[in-house]
């Protein structure tokens, strides 16, 4: 999947894995080759879901054969920045039998009880599924670090385990595609007041909502420490401005749609006589 000057989307929104992130560098409101306006990008948005749900059905397909192969985009940002909002569109496309969907919440007592990757683990998809984290094992290196729900010796050593993590993943056919949605402090307040106006989103809301948005110089600090060091080669970190809903959804769509590509699942060929049963259905009455 390319565009405009014929580069992948993956390619632009990538961010330079090893590297430090320095997001106010980035520009959330920005729609980097993406089409013209809202209304384009929702066509172009349901485009790609055709084309992926194609893709999507015959990895699922390929697994009954013994294709180990699956797919995990994990989603990260802000409050309001829209993992939820993603994660329906993007799963409005597909066929849900070959979907797992996962949104971590605070961590229970058995889960505290246990490495925090343990919960990840009993999480992650199958062979042929498509994996979706709304929020992740990341969670343990960002509110962890800002609210200090772990000693830092223990924080900075997650990095390297998170690392070591996704490469066994990435070894064992897992393809990650990690979505940090880039929203701006303004649009949030935009989109929490819009909440508070309307009372069938005041479930949306919570008041510590306001008390992590007073927080958000150490959210983009720890955002840019968790993308800095757990960027890499076999999993990088895409970028995804997401001050547009619909560029945000179109983007993800597109970057999931350029993976699945990438790996071309084929529909596996029959291991029955085709003409021998089509000959026996019409012979009987």
């Amino acid at each position: 999947m390319t565009h405009k000057d014929s580069t992948p989307l993956r390619d632009r929104l990538r961010l330079p894995p090893g590297q430090p992130v320095h997001l106010t560098r980035y520009d959330a409101a920005a729609t980097p080759a993406g089409p013209d306006g809202k209304a384009a990008g929702r066509a172009a948005t349901d485009r790609v879901g055709e084309r992926l749900a194609v893709l999507q059905e015959r990895l699922w397909a390929a697994s009954t054969k013994g294709d180990r192969r699956r797919v995990l985009l994990v989603l990260q940002g802000m409050d309001t920045s829209g993992k939820g909002g993603t994660v329906k569109h993007v799963i409005g496309l597909l066929n849900p039998s070959g979907c797992r969907i996962t949104a971590f919440k605070a961590p229970t007592a058995e889960e505290r009880a246990h490495p925090f990757l343990w919960r990840v683990e009993q999480a992650l998809p199958t062979h042929g599924e498509l994996g979706i984290f709304d929020r992740s094992h990341y969670e343990d290196v960002l509110i962890a670090r800002v609210r200090e729900l772990a000693p830092a010796t223990e924080i900075a050593r997650r990095y390297e385990q998170i690392n070591r993590f996704e490469r066994l993943l990435a070894d064992d056919g897992v393809t990650l595609v990690k979505c940090f949605l880039h929203l701006s402090y303004g649009e949030q307040r935009r989109r929490l007041l819009k909440r508070l106006d309307k009372p069938e989103k005041h479930w949306k809301f919570a008041a510590s909502d306001i008390d992590d948005r007073a927080l958000w110089p150490a959210f983009q600090e720890a955002y840019e420490i968790a993308l800095g060091r757990c960027g890499t080669s076999y999993a990088p970190w895409y970028l995804v401005p997401a001050d547009h809903k619909w560029y945000r959804n179109w983007a993800v769509s597109t970057l999931l749609l350029e993976h699945f590509e990438e790996l071309d699942p084929r529909y596996p060929e029959a291991d029955f006589d085709v003409d021998e049963c089509r000959r026996r259905l019409l012979e009987q009455p």
